[in-house]
């Protein structure tokens, strides 16, 4: 089994409990498939730092503060991933399609295709939506 790649994820929640999901955009693997924003840790770089550069560079929100919630290790066909979970309800701006991808603040989760990584956490998150 190749070595895991490390994935920053970032689950903004508003204060009324909606969460942001992203579509993956066309040409990358699970195109269409919706997930939690977020990319892969370079080289040096810590979780959290990774996981503010990717919403400025994906979405155009500027992340003041996360808190670590939770890490789901995950193989795909193409990547064997490790996500890291951050949980934030303090940015700023407003979603930005930077990268093509569409995107949907969500209460009950309604899109679909979910990525499979991305299944287990929802109802993980319904424990700390309102807190």
């Amino acid at each position: 089994m190749s070595k895991p790649v490390d994935v920053a994820v970032g689950v903004l929640i508003k204060p009324n409990g909606d969460v942001l999901l992203g579509q993956r955009p066309a040409g990358k693997p699970y195109d269409g498939y919706w997930e939690f924003p977020g990319g892969k840790v370079d080289p040096g770089e810590t979780i959290l730092d990774a996981l503010k550069r990717e919403f400025v560079e994906e979405l155009g929100l500027t992340i003041h503060s996360a808190e670590e919630w939770c890490g789901v290790e995950y193989v795909y066909p193409h990547a064997h991933v490790r996500l890291h979970f951050y949980i934030s309800r303090d940015w700023s701006g407003e979603p930005q399609s930077l990268e093509g991808q569409a995107f949907a603040w969500q209460g009950t989760v309604a899109v679909e295709p979910l990525l499979p990584a991305t299944i287990p956490l929802l109802e993980w998150l319904e424990q700390v939506r309102y807190i």
